[in-house]
């Protein structure tokens, strides 16, 4: 599903025009990067939590050079799911026709 089918269903349940949930939409995945960016967790409860996770130095490898490269210290944004959404997924969707 892309984002355009997912603004489709939203205008055709709600009767809202497609254009007004665009803006909504773009407008709140503008506010989940912008809070992110400046290092602030988004809850949003029986969904998930968007969270910046931090990844510690480590050692790597360029392997055309064969050389090590630092990786320096660095932050990542991350989504993690709530509990009912876990259970629902796992609840409804069959793991065989899964790609």
């Amino acid at each position: 599903m892309r984002k355009a089918d997912i603004i489709n269903q939203i205008a055709d349940k709600t009767g809202i025009p497609k254009v007004d949930v665009l803006v909504a939409i773009e407008q709140f995945f503008t506010e989940v990067k912008d809070t992110l960016a400046e290092g602030e967790n988004v809850y949003i409860r029986g969904f998930g939590s968007f969270i910046v996770k931090k990844r510690a130095e480590k050692i790597g490898r360029n392997i055309k050079k064969n050389t090590s490269v630092v990786i320096p210290e660095h932050c990542i944004p991350a989504f993690k799911p709530a509990k009912i959404f876990t259970e629902q997924v796992k609840e409804s969707v069959d793991p065989k026709n899964v790609q």
